[in-house]
């Protein structure tokens, strides 16, 4: 069975893009490319574990009003939220209001800042559970991996929250710790060009 579908230019995307049609500008322009700057990941951190239970669509659809529900997903500003923000939260219509999640953010912003004097940086710290790319499955084919396992514990272990292995493993491939682009995708070799060129953060 085919990994890919034909896009809007007519070349081969992963297939699921088609589930909706912004899917194709998000896999084409962020997914799967590697990414060192903290708040873009924190961000990506805190909607993978809004979408625990949902469609991706959902949250990419709410994106911008979660992104100004969450000043901009900078974790020294979340860190310093109340339960005055907690109740604005939970009354905001833009955003999934779970109780349960809008607090696993505020703490994991703790978790953030703990993480950044501790490492000197969150990308440090999730770059170095990078796989060995020759040890990588098919494309597409798991939803976790050793290393997904290895980082969701050691995350709860420094006291984060929704950061199980499946979400951090959609996190990889989102944050291009793994090249997931599909065998045939027309962006899986600018996204192994990229990783090439990419800057370890150490």
């Amino acid at each position: 069975m085919t990994q890919t579908i034909a896009g809007p230019d007519g070349q081969p995307r992963c297939k699921w893009c088609q589930s909706a049609p912004e899917f194709f500008d998000y896999h084409d322009h962020e997914w799967g490319y590697p990414v060192a700057d903290d708040q873009r990941l924190f961000e990506k951190l805190c909607l993978e574990s809004f979408q625990s239970g949902l469609s991706w669509r959902t949250i990419l659809a709410k994106r911008e009003n979660f992104r100004a529900a969450f000043a901009g997903f900078d974790f020294d500003a979340v860190a310093a939220f109340n339960e005055g923000d907690v109740a604005r939260l939970l009354g905001d219509k833009g955003i999934v209001r779970h109780r349960g999640k809008i607090e696993a953010v505020i703490n994991n912003a703790a978790r953030a800042q703990e993480l950044v004097a501790e490492k000197g940086s969150i990308a440090a710290h999730v770059w170095s559970f990078e796989p060995d790319a020759a040890s990588l499955p098919e494309p597409q084919t798991v939803s976790t991996s050793p290393e997904s396992h290895a980082l969701s514990k050691d995350l709860r272990k420094r006291g984060w929250k929704f950061v199980g292995p499946t979400t951090v493993y959609a996190f990889m491939q989102a944050m291009g710790l793994v090249n997931d682009h599909a065998e045939g995708c027309v962006l899986r070799e600018k996204a192994a060009s990229e990783r090439l060129s990419f800057l370890k953060p150490t």
